[in-house]
């Protein structure tokens, strides 16, 4: 199976290919250069493996949650380009895809991004023994010193909201935290991790049915509103 996966919510714009048993990828932390980059690194990945982007069995996309204009960009182009190649699309949580920036023992993870506003996206996950994670919560957008967490043992805690609320968070996490890495954001080589078995067993859907998830409401604010932000 040859597929594409994409992740642009955040500030790191990544994309990666899915070559039968091989992922290669291209990464870069380029705030609001995601429209330029992300193309030419998929055309990169498609020239080292050697394939045309009609040798593409299907597309995956970080669908969200992050920032609007790269969650929509990502998405966007997901849907372009398997709508153009007819295949399907996976979408995956990108703070799932997040989480597996974690150190792997059996420590919960809190994935958190920096949401703007005073507010952070945030989920809890339970490490499986496979490596992957299953969600102890709920995806949601809250702020870092309203935040309710899971009863656990440990935590590790990935992802730009540390950085902005690590005081804020340390007082809402009760269990010890052995890792907490700010400078971290979901990757599209994780995208293709979570994305590979839904491929094989056919969880796939039309283009037209691949969706973003803001989980805000209110997306986009209104100029008096941004600058009471």
């Amino acid at each position: 199976m040859n597929f594409l996966a994409i992740e642009t919510s955040t500030e790191a714009c990544s994309v990666a290919l899915v070559h039968g048993d091989e992922v290669i990828e291209r990464s870069e932390v380029a705030p609001r250069r995601h429209a330029e980059l992300v193309l030419p690194m998929a055309d990169a990945l498609l020239a080292e493996a050697g394939l045309s982007r009609t040798a593409l069995d299907g597309i995956a996309v970080g669908r969200g949650p992050g920032a609007f204009t790269g969650v929509r960009l990502g998405v966007s182009l997901a849907q372009g380009m398997a709508m153009a190649l007819d295949v399907p699309v996976v979408t995956v949580s990108s703070l799932q895809a997040l989480a597996l920036e974690a150190p792997e023992d059996d420590a919960a993870v809190l994935s958190v991004i920096d949401a703007r506003m005073g507010e952070i996206y945030v989920a809890a996950w339970r490490r499986e023994d496979d490596g992957s994670v299953t969600l102890l919560d709920r995806e949601r957008v809250d702020t870092a010193a309203a935040l309710v967490l899971p009863d656990v043992s440990s935590w590790h805690v990935v992802g730009t909201g540390w950085t902005t609320y690590q005081d804020a968070l340390r007082q809402r996490i009760a269990a010890p935290i052995r890792s907490a890495e700010g400078a971290r954001y979901p990757q599209a080589r994780h995208v293709a991790e979570l994305a590979v078995r839904r491929f094989r067993d056919g969880d796939a859907v039309a283009p037209e049915l691949a969706l973003p998830v803001y989980l805000r409401d209110k997306v986009a604010l209104t100029l008096v509103e941004q600058g009471k932000a």
